[in-house]
């Protein structure tokens, strides 16, 4: 293979093309069923699941129960953003992204046919944890890949708006899911949304998964992809293959990328990930469940105020994407997570305040300021700040790693000190730290907008 290696030649960044539509389309597609895949699982997890499948247990334990069956998806999701991230960088992103969009429809489906523990017994939350896992399995790199594949098409003085489609995906799946699961506890008495009402949800993602792939089988590569120059016959050289193409082309451009130190640009991008993925779990996933579990406000409060905070991200994702663009990535994050940060208390008082209307204004404008602000950030930060070579991989895994560390493991966190100290302030504690760890990482790292996707090397 490496003897019809020609030399590389100089690239230029790829302009948008009548791809593109496709790409953003498919993109919002497969982010919005992970996200609605997930927030369906998290919501249920706090909502019901911890009486239909952890039913002998008190409702507190209940409730710990069934957030460890939802962090364990995350688990999964780190297996399958090594997995899939290595091959979305060897043999392509298309690919990657027709097989992670049917294990994650086929097992979203599947969740909702599963047998309760009144009917099967202990096996009913062993069933629910490996869905759980084969869903994590496949979400693992979808979001990373459509990412990428956005970031990589997009011109460069737009890119940071286009990549925040990939945030509208994800904010049309939370209020999917959302608006479901508020319709169902509105409508529904509680015996017939334990017995069979929970159930719609799940098999409903079954139509939004078969448009999906249909959508996916017909797109083009990423240009980037082929363009790069160690890409031959649409699949990355080996590090053998590497050494002979700088060989013959008389160049080490290529060994310079292969062999740049990594690991600092990585970092950066974890601790960026931290803010919005930690108080992404602490406000759509446990906070909803306190409510309506320890503070006894009514189910379709935390509910409803996750669909007016979606509602309203629709306007704040892509004016974040556009101010990205305008003014760069670093000062945006700066400020969003010092923002965050300093409403963290005055939000957890609204929250007990009792009154759901102040309620629903802290839910509302802490979902909008901590997590879909710095998640339009993120999109397009983390794929510039990583090389060609390994950025489908390095982007997976910083997501991953972060939410397993920030999203899976802080709802659980929640749970235990709110139960032991029976207050909100370990809460209001852990979005002022989540805040702070991405505010110290955009302070160290460099100004990201506009750079070359093509080049092979990291940004630091």
């Amino acid at each position: 293979m490496t003897e019809s290696i020609a030399p590389p030649t100089a690239k230029v960044e790829p302009k948008p093309t009548r791809e593109l539509a496709k790409v953003a389309v498919s993109g919002w597609l497969g982010t919005a069923m992970e996200f609605m895949d997930f927030q369906l699982y998290s919501l249920a997890a706090a909502i019901v699941f911890n009486k239909i499948f952890f039913p002998e247990v008190s409702p507190v334990i209940g409730l710990i129960a069934a957030m460890a069956t939802y962090g364990v998806g995350y688990v999964a999701r780190l297996v399958g953003a090594v997995y899939f991230g290595r091959m979305g960088d060897r043999i392509g992103r298309k690919k990657v992204l027709f097989i992670t969009i049917a294990l994650m429809g086929a097992s979203t489906t599947l969740i909702g046919v599963l047998p309760t523990y009144a009917m099967i017994g202990i096996w009913a939350p062993i069933m629910l944890v490996a869905l759980r896992l084969i869903q994590g399995f496949g979400a693992g790199a979808e979001i990373a890949g459509a990412t990428v594949m956005l970031a990589e098409f997009a011109p460069a003085r737009r890119r940071g708006l286009i990549s925040s489609l990939v945030c509208l995906g994800t904010n049309s799946g939370t209020l999917a899911a959302s608006a479901l699961w508020a319709i169902l506890v509105s409508v529904l008495p509680e015996d017939q949304l334990l017995s069979w009402g929970w159930r719609i949800p799940f098999l409903a993602s079954f139509v939004l998964m078969i448009f999906a792939v249909w959508i996916r089988r017909s797109l083009k590569e990423s240009p980037v992809f082929e363009q790069r120059e160690d890409v031959v016959d649409g699949v990355a050289l080996s590090k053998k293959e590497i050494a002979k193409a700088a060989e013959l082309a008389g160049t080490s451009t290529i060994e310079a990328a292969l062999h740049q130190r990594k690991g600092k640009a990585f970092l950066i991008a974890l601790g960026l990930r931290f803010g919005q993925a930690g108080n992404s779990g602490l406000i759509q996933t446990f906070l909803i469940g306190y409510l309506a579990t320890v503070l006894l406000v009514d189910k379709s409060v935390g509910t409803t105020a996750i669909v007016y905070g979606s509602l309203l991200g629709f306007v704040t994702i892509p004016i974040m994407g556009i101010l990205g663009d305008r003014f760069g990535r670093k000062p945006l994050y700066l400020g969003l997570s010092a923002l965050t940060a300093l409403f963290a208390i005055p939000m957890m008082l609204m929250v007990t305040s009792g009154n759901t209307t102040v309620i629903t204004i802290a839910i509302v404008l802490g979902l909008n300021l901590g997590v879909l602000s710095l998640f339009a950030m993120e999109s397009v930060t983390m794929a510039e700040f990583f090389g060609a070579r390994t950025r489908f991989t390095q982007l997976a895994l910083a997501k991953e790693i972060g939410g397993i560390l920030a999203t899976a493991i802080g709802p659980l966190l929640a749970a235990t000190l709110t139960a032991v100290t029976g207050h909100w302030w370990p809460l209001a504690a852990m979005l002022v730290g989540y805040s702070l760890i991405t505010l110290i990482s955009a302070a160290v790292g460099p100004e990201v907008r506009g750079r070359d996707m093509v080049r092979l090397e990291d940004a630091v």
